[in-house]
């Protein structure tokens, strides 16, 4: 038997191994013996332990509702990242968790949603995304815009391709850098905000990418007439231990671990990052 608390990492096999990007690859872990595995929340991220090197936070990346295994979306950044880059199938690491709060996707049933990826930030919109899809009839227009640094560098690039088919959302997507296959928009993913035609007074907005991404993003939503209490941020890069207790999440006075890591802008706009 497992062990069922948040201290102690449960034990989780990894069933597949879908490399995303040149340094970034999405784990499929065994669920079976997870007790969360259906329960968490879209926005919820857990601890990630690989055993003699440590551990690290990263979001829940896939929604609920489809958790036949549990996945986690990571880039290669340090010592536990790089090790995690060598194991293969079969391979076992440890999961605690899930930690934080979660995007509001009771307030937002019947209204339009936005998504503003950029780059690793789709990951945990994702896990939204998929959820809204899974329960379409309590959501309006769901609109999904998403800006990598070149086409290599854009994550599920087969659920991508999906979303493109589907007549259940509207995708755009833009690129920094193109390359001879590349169809598509060059430019921000600011450029994409600019050709919504929102109902502003039935629409919310979910973003995550770079912080200078979040400014100019925010900036112009807030200028098609988004409140800044229905324009909602995940600060997933403050995440540390994942209870609040060695200091590392604390922005001001809140600790993200513990009070996010979803915030709306109405909560954080005071920060300067994000201001």
């Amino acid at each position: 038997m497992q062990p069922s608390n948040v201290y102690t990492p449960l034990l989780a096999p990894i069933r597949r191994i879908e490399h995303e990007t040149p340094d970034t690859t999405t784990y499929f872990l065994e669920a079976g013996q997870i007790p969360w595995r259906a329960s968490y929340k879209p926005g919820q991220f857990v601890e990630v332990s690989v055993f003699g090197y440590g551990e690290a936070p990263f979001c829940l990346c896939q929604s609920p509702t489809r958790a036949q295994t549990i996945e986690v979306t990571i880039r290669r950044t340090g010592k536990v990242t790089d090790q995690l880059a060598t194991f293969q199938v079969g391979d076992v690491l440890g999961l605690r968790g899930p930690f934080g709060n979660w995007f509001p996707f009771d307030r937002a049933r019947g209204r339009d949603l936005v998504f503003v990826g950029g780059g690793i930030g789709l990951p945990p919109l994702r896990s939204f995304i998929n959820y809204a899809l899974d329960h379409r009839s309590d959501y309006g227009r769901i609109h999904v815009l998403y800006g990598a640094r070149s086409p290599s560098d854009r994550v599920y690039k087969d659920e991508l391709a999906a979303w493109s088919r589907s007549d259940q959302l509207t995708l755009l997507e833009t690129v920094d850098r193109a390359d001879d296959t590349w169809k598509g928009p060059v430019g921000v993913v600011t450029n994409l905000v600019k050709e919504l035609q929102l109902d502003t007074s039935r629409t919310m907005a979910f973003t995550c990418g770079p912080p200078i991404m979040l400014k100019f993003v925010v900036a112009e939503l807030r200028t098609l007439g988004l409140a800044d209490k229905d324009l909602v941020t995940t600060l997933e890069r403050y995440m540390k231990c994942g209870i609040g207790k060695c200091g590392h999440c604390c922005v001001g006075q809140s600790y993200v671990c513990v009070d996010g890591p979803v915030y709306s802008f109405e909560q954080i706009s005071h920060l300067p990052e994000v201001a």
